[in-house]
């Protein structure tokens, strides 16, 4: 799977090479992939699954956009954080357990800043809703990558992070190279 993400990764970022480095494109394609389908699993069980229903269980009821969102979630979690190990970070030195813990951490505070600043803009910015929404989007997203780079998915020594930039600069201009070949042909 780490290979089929990476070359559909590969294949794109010449088209955003101008625009940004290629750890800021994975990030970005592996978030927003990972974004889609957690929207889609979040509809497909409210409409479809639950049938915009209160779910009942042995312990407590649900609304069923809440039990939606904990599908939703229970799917992409896991896939965001072997995303983002794998595919967007590979060079952390961390333990796996300890970058999980992070990881979880850092997505419980971004689904509380996502609160705070959506209320933030309605109710005292007087913005309309959706707007607030990609405002906040904005927001939250440059701040977990920043986050998750320095924190989650972090490299412990300046010589192991110098050793992984030269190589992310070794593999965009292969990609490159590449690019070029393939428009002479």
């Amino acid at each position: 799977m780490k290979n089929l993400i990476n070359a559909v990764i590969n294949a794109f970022y010449p088209l955003f090479r101008r625009f940004m480095p290629l750890q800021t494109f994975k990030y970005a394609a592996c978030g927003g992939g990972n974004t889609l389908l957690d929207i889609t699993l979040f509809y497909l069980s409210y409409h479809f699954l639950f049938k915009e229903q209160v779910v009942h269980t042995p312990v407590i009821s649900l609304q069923p956009y809440t039990a939606a969102f904990m599908v939703s979630f229970s799917i992409t979690f896991p896939l965001g954080f072997y995303m983002s190990r794998t595919i967007v970070f590979p060079g952390s030195t961390l333990r796996g357990r300890i970058q999980l813990f992070r990881y979880f951490m850092m997505v419980l505070i971004c689904i509380g800043l996502n609160y705070i600043f959506i209320k933030l803009f309605v109710e005292q910015c007087h913005l309309y809703p959706t707007v607030a929404k990609i405002l906040t989007t904005f927001i939250v997203v440059a701040f977990s990558f920043v986050t998750q780079k320095n924190f989650t998915f972090k490299v412990e020594s300046q010589e192991e992070e110098a050793l992984l930039e030269a190589e992310t600069v070794v593999e965009a201009e292969a990609l490159q190279k590449e690019e070029m070949e393939g428009s002479r042909k």
